[in-house]
């Protein structure tokens, strides 16, 4: 081991998953900063930051961030609360923490916002190189509209290639994460939920989201941007309320593995938009879809696991679809449809396990189609309603 390194700075960079020792050795304890320092990851606290959750840290955090522009090194937040209003991240600084959340918590590093007047918490235009990891970002429900992480770029094509990697982004009353004409990214291990708009929401080009939990949100889990090139994998994408994936004018999709649950409408919605005209070559591939619809008005088609207008040149195959209620047996049985589709062309949709997959109508054909429409070989039955609990009597 290297003598420069402490006990200490290699447990909490054990702590880190790597991040940091892929940043630097040194934490720059002491105050000041600037180009001639030979430290690359400064600690929030040195610029003044408190994270006790009652000062408020943005001019410090901010300081953190533009000293270590500088020395193109990274920032350290120390486990603890930080109350702020909006931070702008700096092309290729890191910003790292000690991913401590759970599942309905965050924990760790928290940066909390302060500012019910704010457009977001962490401004990622900037964002060109940067890495955020092991961060909880935890909106307090204040505000409207306000979002978690934005990027807000021109409409440019520029590779990006930021990382949002272990980050948890919660109670947002906007998205809570949203990236407009972002280009070239990964999010991996995230935790995106109980945010008033979308979980994730992307307007741009080439992604990697893998590994997340999307859960809770009061849009969708992931969708509405019009994206292309994107694969998404192992991803668990539930109890959103305006359903699960949705897709208006995509591009060039994998969706492969992944867990769509309990969502308020269908699971994956594919459609055409009006800038891009139809969605496009996407493959759709061993997932599971499970009671979907559980907001929607039972006569309508978003009570539906998949609903597709609009699409050429998609696969939909070996993917498993299944009805329920909520958790316990409690709340309606949906959905109503396993499978709508209208306006396709070139697709198809083979070889899927709709068994007890709706309670109406397995798959439903609503036409307008062009050439090249397969479907077939998707066996299955309805679910039949629960049975009426009888209650027992004594003599």
């Amino acid at each position: 081991m290297n003598d420069d390194l402490s006990r200490r700075d290699f447990a909490r960079g054990a702590a880190m998953g790597g991040a940091f020792f892929a940043a630097g050795a040194n934490i720059e304890s002491t105050g000041g900063g600037g180009a001639a320092m030979e430290t690359t990851m400064l600690d929030v606290r040195a610029f003044g930051a408190k994270g006790d959750g009652k000062a408020d840290d943005t001019a410090a955090i901010q300081k953190a961030i533009d000293n270590a522009a500088e020395i193109k090194g990274a920032v350290f937040v120390s486990p603890g609360t930080y109350l702020c209003s909006t931070v702008k991240t700096r092309r290729a600084v890191a910003m790292v923490g000690i991913p401590a959340w759970d599942y309905r918590r965050g924990g760790g590093s928290v940066l909390k916002l302060a500012d019910e007047k704010a457009a977001c918490l962490l401004d990622l235009t900037d964002g060109q190189g940067v890495t955020l990891d092991g961060l909880s970002f935890d909106g307090g429900r204040l505000g409207k509209g306000i979002h978690g992480i934005f990027m807000n770029k021109p409409e440019e094509k520029q590779e990006d290639a930021f990382r949002i990697e272990r980050c948890r982004v919660y109670r947002f009353t906007g998205d809570g994460v949203r990236l407009m004409h972002s280009w070239c990214f990964s999010m991996r291990q995230s935790s995106i939920a109980s945010n008033g708009g979308d979980g994730l929401f992307v307007d741009g080009w080439d992604a990697f989201i893998m590994d997340n939990w999307l859960s809770g949100n009061g849009g969708c889990g992931f969708g509405r941007g019009e994206l292309c090139a994107v694969t998404m994998t192992a991803n668990r994408i539930e109890w959103n309320r305006e359903g699960g994936i949705l897709l208006q004018g995509a591009n060039s999709y994998n969706i492969t593995g992944n867990y769509i649950d309990r969502s308020g409408k269908a699971a994956i919605t594919i459609t055409s938009s009006e800038k891009w005209g139809n969605s496009k070559q996407i493959t759709v591939t061993g997932n599971f879809l499970n009671r979907s619809g559980k907001d929607a008005d039972g006569d309508s088609f978003d009570s539906s696991q998949l609903l597709l207008d609009g699409v050429e040149g998609l696969t939909f195959v070996g993917n498993v679809l299944v009805a329920g209620t909520d958790d316990r047996r409690q709340g309606k049985l949906t959905p109503t449809y396993a499978i709508v589709y209208k306006n396709c062309a070139n697709t198809v949709i083979k070889d899927n396990v709709l068994h007890n997959a709706s309670t109406k109508e397995l798959i439903r054909d609503l036409g307008g189609h062009g050439d090249g429409v397969i479907v077939k070989d998707n066996p299955g039955q309805l679910m039949a309603p629960p049975a009426p609990k009888v209650e027992s009597t004594s003599a």
